[in-house]
Order: C-alpha cells, then sequence, then structure tokens
C-alpha cells in the first residue's frame, strides 16, 4: 500500500485524474492525502467534489479556506459569490446536498502516528504542539457539525492574531481557523500577520514563515500543508508545502509519505495567469 499526499486541487479535476495515473494510484489498496481547497477558481469543482467523495476511505482530506467558503455560502443566501469564485455548478447541482453534508465532515487536521505524518492545509501557530492542535482542530469541527450556519456566519476576521489559553468562545474558534486554513506568516513573537498573500521574499520586513518561528512547538514532526502558491513546492524544516498554483498555470504536486520518493509535479493543463490570491 502506496500513501501519496497532494497539494490544493482547486477544482483542477483532469489534473488530479491524470496525477493519479502517473502515481499508479489504486484506490482498493493506496491511500491519498488531500491537503484542502479542494474546490474554487479552477473549472470542474463539482467532478472534484464528486470524484474524491465516491474514492471512500482511500481519500483523507482537509478543510481549506476555498472549502469553508463554499460551506458558508450555501448556508447563508445572503452571502454573495465573489467574482472569482468558480462554485456555481456545485451550489446548483441536484446532489448539492450529499456533497456539502460529506464536506462539512471532513476534519481540519489528520495525523498518523504510525505513519508519521500531519496534515494541514495551511500552517500551525508556535504554541502548538501536534496535541494540541488536534484538540483546536476537534473543537472547531464539533462546532461546524452542531451549528454550521452559525459557525460559518462568525469564522471571518483577522482577530484575534495571537494564541492565548483564555480565548473561547467564537474567538477562539476563529483564532483555530485562521490557523489551519489562512496562515502563512507570523512575527517574531509568533502573532498571525494573514494579510500577505505572496512570495516569501516578498514578506513584511522581520516576518517569518509559521514553520521558521523561534520555539515552534511542533518543530519534530513532519507536517505537510499547502495554502501557499506563492511558495511553491517547499521542503525543509520538517515540512512539505505542496501548493503548486495548479490552478494558476503552474503545477499539481504529489510526493510519497510511507517511502522515501521524488516529488511528482504535473503541468497544469490548461495555461492560466499566475498570481497569488487567497488561494
Amino acid at each position: 500500500m502506496a500513501v501519496y499526499a497532494i497539494g490544493d486541487l482547486q477544482g483542477c479535476y483532469d489534473e488530479f485524474r491524470e496525477l493519479l495515473d502517473l502515481l499508479a494510484f489504486e484506490p482498493g489498496g493506496d491511500r491519498v492525502w488531500l491537503t484542502g481547497d479542494l474546490v474554487n477558481r479552477g473549472p470542474d469543482s463539482l467532478e472534484v467534489l464528486r470524484f474524491v467523495r465516491s474514492l471512500g476511505d482511500a481519500a483523507t482530506v482537509v478543510l481549506g479556506n476555498h472549502d469553508l467558503h463554499l460551506l458558508a455560502v450555501a448556508h447563508d443566501p445572503r452571502r454573495a459569490l465573489r467574482r472569482s469564485d468558480t462554485l456555481a455548478a456545485v451550489l446548483g447541482a441536484p446532489d448539492r446536498d450529499e456533497l456539502l453534508g460529506w464536506l462539512a465532515r471532513r476534519p481540519l487536521l489528520h495525523t498518523d502516528a504510525a505513519l508519521g505524518w500531519t496534515m494541514v492545509h495551511a500552517g500551525l501557530p508556535p504554541e502548538w504542539d501536534i496535541p494540541a492542535a488536534c484538540r483546536r482542530a476537534g473543537e472547531v469541527e464539533a462546532a461546524l457539525r452542531a451549528a454550521p450556519a452559525a459557525f460559518l456566519g462568525a469564522m471571518y476576521g483577522d482577530e484575534p492574531d495571537r494564541w492565548s489559553e483564555g480565548l473561547d468562545g467564537v474567538e477562539r474558534l476563529r483564532f483555530t481557523v485562521n490557523c489551519l486554513t489562512r496562515l502563512r506568516i507570523c512575527a517574531p513573537d509568533g502573532r498571525l500577520l494573514l494579510g500577505h498573500k505572496g512570495p516569501l521574499a516578498r514578506a513584511p520586513a522581520g516576518s517569518l514563515p509559521w514553520f521558521r518561528v523561534p520555539g515552534r512547538q511542533s518543530a519534530g514532526s513532519r507536517i505537510v500543508f499547502g495554502h501557499w502558491s506563492a511558495l511553491g513546492y517547499y521542503e525543509g524544516e520538517g515540512v512539505v508545502g505542496l501548493d503548486t498554483g495548479c490552478a494558476w498555470g503552474g503545477a499539481l504536486s504529489a510526493i510519497r509519505l510511507d517511502a522515501p520518493a521524488p516529488p511528482v509535479h504535473l503541468p497544469c493543463r490548461t495555461v492560466r495567469p499566475f498570481e497569488a490570491p487567497e488561494s
């Protein structure tokens, strides 16, 4: 059995199927971890959702910010789609409710102690080790499943930007969502800097990628993540970044988690202007 991790799909169904073929993926025995953002920006979000769901236990998915955005729009008709969203086909599909219900049951973090890997869409604050991150993710998952409309309506915003055990209620949940689905860089003291979307070279002076903040409690754990398309493929500090911007004219990338192997990068089928959005 092989275990692969693949970066953000963002509706790139053709590339996903081609990459699985390139990996000789067998859903009857192999497993694939998907770093979140199954949907949006790319052309075929509906096909991606249907296919990933059909894989059953062969696919492990964590939620990304675009996945949560889809759920938020679906639960609140007053929340308009953005001009760049490509979610209308999902929202109008006859199997919409089944697909969205399945999506809402996905976790925000997945860890496998036997395999020695943890997966998250974006990042972790320096104060959390993996067990703490699992507990915080579980709190959000419980809120999403218990009262989805209330949770999704309250999750937006950049504050609070610093972890404290004293955080509770909506603020505690929002901080966790922002770390797990939006984080790229931090101030040296661990404060979240959520406004930066571009390459590391253009990050604000003195800021650091979340995985380089001094004293990071998750250091020593192997973590695979997505979200930062402008970072590109990254391997170092015990982490692997897999969002290589397929929806923006880049590539779709995979690594094998259970055995040493070089990464696999499949170029995007359709050339689109590369940019660094809230990916």
